[in-house]
Parts: structure tokens; C-alpha cells; sequence
């Protein structure tokens, strides 16, 4: 597939998302591996809040001395305020509704198997004003859009296994990116249905527990322009980006090959050679070393080495939300029933092959018997006398 042809795929997987499956569903109805979206797990607050970048709350204003707090009417402002507002309700302790600016998307965007980190940083550095484009291990981080008086802006991450990261942005400056700059640097682009796409929703408010649940990421709003906050929080939903596409190559793999044990159930053999058994043994191990072997899907990301311990606990949540590791485990337990099927295909083409040669070597020894006896008729003068 072109990629001339590949923004309108991503605008689609933009809009209906990439879990538009039924729960618990894959492709052609097997069983994918999902994960409760609806559970509350609450993120660590920041130890050193001197080193984080605070937003003032404004001041509680009081009247001065001398000046009831009514602007001077007296009874009758009493009166007014007794009359006009109403009593406490049960729905008073509810949280306030969050304001448009202090909310938005984090879309998550895997096309390719790695980016040129070099290429990469080159065309970054070309393409943004300087002191807007920092490197980590593993990422690059650009500030798109500056937010204004404290509240978030846009901000995008590129990691160096294939997926983007945007937070804060519209679906128009999403696509711009991914166009203008991300597939100018992909090494091994995804086919399309290996893309991924996964959206979630970050909002800054006033409660006192930072938490995510059903997708949403709730932070204090003295975190609004904190990158660092957000590149913690990033680097495991990338991870779990990055493993589904793993999933999916599993699932295909699954699919491919769930025929041969019942073949070889009915029938007593399968009609695949070894040479297919032996591709689809170098695909599996080509997708569990990358998930087990390379480290950017089960490994701590080398950026929480030298962070405050505070960012590893909050990536270490998010990942428990994702739950990352159940599905690794759910993803190896698959690899193993793959090979352990493709070994028994193997070695069932090993025996019947043995077979035939067994068979072979029964014909070539009862040719040469027949031939031996002939020579000894011979030598008696029972074959081969003329009268």
C-alpha cells in the first residue's frame, strides 16, 4: 500500500478508534486480549512539588475592615442572599464540571516497526523553533502548541519504536504530523492492518486524587505544562500501543494456522510442506523476541534511571491500568501454544518423511535380493541356459 493512500486509513482509525470490536473479540471472532477499562486506579502524587510547575489558585477575596461582606446592604444583602440561594443539596460535594481548555485527546498513532532517530531529530530541528524540541532515551519531545496562562498545550512525542504521541490536539494537527513528519522517517512501515490507533482523554482539575479510569487520565492542574508528567504517562501508553500490534500478528498467525490441527485430527495429516511449517516457526520467534528480547514493550524505558522516583511510580500505575503484564503473559502464553503445535507439524512431517525413506530402502533392498537370486539361478545354469 502507498503511503500516498494511508492518511485517509488514519483518519478513519482516528475516528472509530481502533477497539471497534466487540469486548473481548478479534478478527474473525477469536478471542483478543482486552482489558477492564472501567477500574479506578489512582496515580501517585508528585513528592517534590517545589520542582513541578504550579499554577497559583486564585485568592479568596474578604472584605476589609469596616465593609460587611454583602457590599454595604447590610440586612437587607442578608436577606437577599438568604432568599436567592439555594439550600445545600445532595449533589454539592459532586466535582465541578472541567472547562474545555483544561481537557482534550491523547491519540496514540503506531505505523511503523522504528523511526531514523537521526533522520528524525534532523528534520525536527528544521522544522520547529529551537528550545521546542527536546531528545530522551527512546523519544523525542516537541512542544506544538504553548499553553497559554498555565493551561495545557499541544504536545508530541515520537518514540523510536514506530509510534507517535499527541496530547492536546485536534485531528487535523494530528494528521499533519503523522504526514508531515513521522512517515518521512518510518523504517519498515506497517501494512494497514497493522496500524494502530488509540485514543484517550487527559482533564485537569481540582480533585485531590489523581487518577485513570475508563480511559481518562485526571491530573492536578498544577501539572498542565509538565512534559515530563506527560512523557511518564506516554511511555506506557505507548507500550501498550506498540503490544497490540504485536497482538494482532498473533492473532493472524492464529488464524493462518488453525486448520492444520484439525487436518491432522480428521484426516491424519496436513497438506502444508515444511517449508510453510518452517516460515510460520520464523515468524513466531521473529514476534516473541520482539516483545520479550527487545525491550520496548516489557522493558523499564532508560528515561526513569535518572528520573525522580515519583515519574517510574506513576509510569508503574498507568501500566497497571493498561495491564501490560497480563497481556504479555496472555501474549507468551499464545507463542507457546503456537510452537508447541508447529513443533508437532514438524515433527509429523519428520516422521512421515522417515517413513518414505524406510519405504525406499525396503524396495531398493528387495530389487537388489531379487537381483541377487537371479545371478545365483544363473550360476547354477537354471536361468539363462540355452538348450
Amino acid at each position: 500500500m502507498r503511503w500516498a493512500d494511508r492518511p485517509a486509513v488514519l483518519e478513519r482509525r482516528a475516528v472509530s478508534g481502533s477497539r471497534a470490536r466487540p469486548p473481548g473479540m478479534g478478527a474473525g471472532g477469536l478471542a483478543a486480549p482486552g482489558r477492564q477499562r472501567d477500574k479506578f486506579v489512582a496515580l501517585p502524587e508528585e513528592a517534590d512539588d517545589a520542582a513541578m510547575p504550579l499554577i497559583e489558585e486564585p485568592p479568596e477575596v474578604h472584605a476589609g475592615p469596616g465593609v460587611s461582606d454583602d457590599g454595604g446592604l447590610g440586612h437587607l444583602g442578608a436577606l437577599t442572599t438568604a432568599t436567592s440561594l439555594p439550600a445545600p443539596g445532595i449533589f454539592e460535594d459532586l466535582p465541578r464540571p472541567v472547562e474545555p481548555a483544561w481537557r482534550g485527546r491523547i491519540t496514540f498513532y503506531c505505523v511503523a516497526e522504528s523511526f531514523d532517530r537521526k533522520k528524525l531529530e534532523e528534520l525536527l530541528k528544521l522544522t520547529y523553533p529551537p528550545g521546542t524540541v527536546r531528545s530522551f532515551p527512546d523519544v523525542f519531545y516537541v512542544e506544538y502548541i504553548k499553553g497559554a496562562e498555565g493551561q495545557p498545550g499541544g504536545d508530541v512525542f515520537f518514540f523510536d519504536y514506530g509510534v507517535v504521541a499527541c496530547w492536546g490536539m485536534t485531528k487535523t494537527q494530528e494528521m499533519t504530523i503523522v504526514r508531515g513528519i513521522a512517515t518521512q522517517c518510518m523504517e519498515s512501515p506497517l501494512p494497514e492492518q497493522w496500524i494502530e490507533v488509540d485514543e484517550f482523554q487527559f482533564s485537569f482539575g481540582h480533585e485531590k486524587q489523581q487518577h485513570v479510569q475508563n480511559d481518562t487520565v485526571t491530573l492536578h492542574r498544577r501539572y498542565a505544562q509538565d512534559y515530563k508528567m506527560k512523557l511518564s504517562i506516554s511511555y506506557a501508553l505507548a507500550q501498550s500501543t506498540k503490544l497490540s500490534v504485536y497482538e494482532k500478528r498473533v492473532t493472524d498467525i492464529v488464524l493462518e494456522t488453525k486448520n492444520l490441527p484439525v487436518a491432522l485430527a480428521e484426516h491424519g495429516e496436513v497438506s502444508i510442506s515444511g517449508h510453510d511449517i518452517a516460515r510460520l516457526i520464523g515468524k513466531v520467534f521473529l514476534q516473541k523476541s520482539a516483545v520479550n528480547l527487545l525491550g520496548s514493550v516489557l522493558g523499564t524505558p532508560e528515561f526513569f534511571w535518572h528520573a525522580p522516583d515519583s515519574f517510574q511510580a506513576l509510569y508503574t500505575r498507568v501500566t497497571e491500568y493498561l495491564e501490560l503484564d497480563s497481556r504479555v503473559e496472555l501474549l507468551n502464553s499464545r507463542f507457546a501454544v503456537l510452537q508447541e503445535m508447529l513443533d508437532m507439524l514438524r515433527d509429523h512431517q519428520n516422521n512421515h518423511h522417515g517413513v518414505r525413506l524406510e519405504w525406499i530402502v525396503i524396495w531398493l533392498i528387495l530389487v537388489e535380493v531379487i537381483v541377487g537370486m537371479f545371478e545365483l539361478l544363473g550360476l547354477f545354469g537354471i536361468v539363462g541356459k540355452h538348450s
